[in-house]
């Protein structure tokens, strides 16, 4: 769905379209006087489509930043797409990210983040990322818990399990050093993944745990 501005753009620049046409058929008045072209009218629009298309172009760079990411995460390339603020007005559910499944249950891949993670998402991407606030962390997350499920798995509490153990990964992949990563997936781990809804959270999802894979960006991990 594209975003009001987007719409919004390509009105201004049909609207430009209509100008230069309608000068083109009529460049003589009833007189025969060579009609002068609307130029202020058409940089008027020229520039408001502008101006209306730079967030979606920074929008769709901050996708690609963020599809780059996730496809490191899943091993083949995904798309990772910024609910528009069009769609949040209507939106009405509480999760912060989904991906959609096929009709046969395997999730596609292609993964949507709703509109405040996305931001907190850019937020922490022009920040220092010493000390990310608890949305940036949870919007960090989003990230990797959304490329559990574009790898093949569907149950939630498996794939936060799997997602916390790579936070670790997904914040250096965004630009943190090691030890800000390491620090922003204990957070989580530690502050975060405990009041996390009964359906995905799971006492196999712990050091030692039927879950963990012992990888060396878990958070649980002796260094």
């Amino acid at each position: 769905m594209p975003s009001l501005l987007t719409v919004l753009s390509l009105g201004f620049l049909l609207g430009l379209l209509a100008l230069v046409s309608r000068w083109t058929m009529r460049r003589r008045d009833a007189l025969g006087r060579p009609r002068p072209f609307p130029a202020w009218t058409a940089m008027l629009l020229v520039v408001l489509a502008l101006v209306a298309a730079i967030p979606g172009a920074q929008r769709r760079a901050h996708e690609h930043r963020l599809a780059s990411v996730a496809t490191r995460l899943v091993g083949h390339p995904v798309s990772v797409r910024c609910q528009t603020t069009a769609s949040a007005m209507v939106d009405l559910g509480s999760e912060l990210g989904f991906v959609p499944f096929d009709a046969d249950g395997r999730p596609l891949p292609t993964a949507t983040i709703k509109r405040d993670p996305c931001r907190d998402l850019r937020d922490y991407l022009g920040g220092s990322k010493e000390r990310p606030s608890t949305r940036q962390v949870m919007a960090v997350h989003v990230l990797t818990h959304e490329a559990m499920h574009m790898r093949g798995e569907t149950s939630e509490a498996i794939t936060e399990c799997e997602a916390l153990q790579r936070d670790q990964l997904t914040a250096t992949l965004l630009g943190a050093g090691q030890a800000e990563a390491r620090r922003l997936a204990r957070s989580y781990w530690l502050l975060v993944y405990p009041q996390m809804p009964d359906d995905y959270r799971t006492g196999d999802c712990a050091p030692g745990g039927r879950l963990d894979e012992g990888l060396d960006s878990a958070p649980w991990a002796v260094r």
